[in-house]
């Protein structure tokens, strides 16, 4: 049964970030373009028969989840492939402050924090190392294919039709390219 890969739609930080220069933007949430994006995504998944969706806890993605999906499909929250911590927009908030903005989600398995940790730069900002970027995806990949051997659970990675709603670095690693905002790929 197939994987959906869904990025998230166009972030406050996408919409003004430029020439590498981080505009201070932390856990973007999704622009006007961004939730039209959304609202199209939603049309364009029609007919897919999504079973559950498996999405980052970074607000983009979640917010994108919740306008494609709504109420239809169950969504598990999941930090495994929240995207490559590099700029502001990819510091995370602390699971109680999310469930505060999304109380029909649950984020209390999560760690209060859940983003990479470590050194960070002036504006609290760590950078993650791309080895414990590249390790990452490859658990994600294990955790996707193991699921997908197992005929007898029901866990969420389990389930499909599968749709996961992420970023596009962490995405990039598993195509080979840059998705573009909301656009969907059948993952292998």
């Amino acid at each position: 049964m197939p994987v959906y890969l869904i990025r998230h739609g166009q972030s406050e930080f996408n919409a003004v970030a430029r020439d590498g220069i981080d505009p201070l933007i932390y856990d973007a949430p999704l622009t006007a373009l961004g939730r039209s994006q959304a609202d199209q995504a939603r049309k364009n998944i029609a007919g897919l028969n999504i079973q559950h969706v498996i999405c980052s806890p970074l607000t983009r993605a979640v917010q994108t989840a919740l306008r494609i999906f709504g109420d239809d499909v169950p969504i598990t929250i999941d930090a495994g492939h929240r995207e490559m911590v590099c700029n502001s927009c990819d510091v995370g908030r602390h699971p109680h402050i999310l469930s505060r903005d999304f109380p029909n989600l649950s984020f209390d398995h999560l760690d209060d924090h859940w983003w990479h940790k470590g050194p960070e730069n002036a504006h609290g900002v760590p950078h993650e190392p791309e080895d414990i970027f590249t390790r990452r995806i490859e658990d994600f990949v294990a955790r996707l294919e193991a699921a997908a051997q197992e005929t007898t659970t029901t866990a969420p990675f389990a389930t499909r039709p599968l749709a996961i709603v992420g970023h596009g670095l962490f995405f990039q690693g598993l195509v080979g390219r840059l998705m573009d905002n909301c656009e969907i790929v059948r993952y292998k």
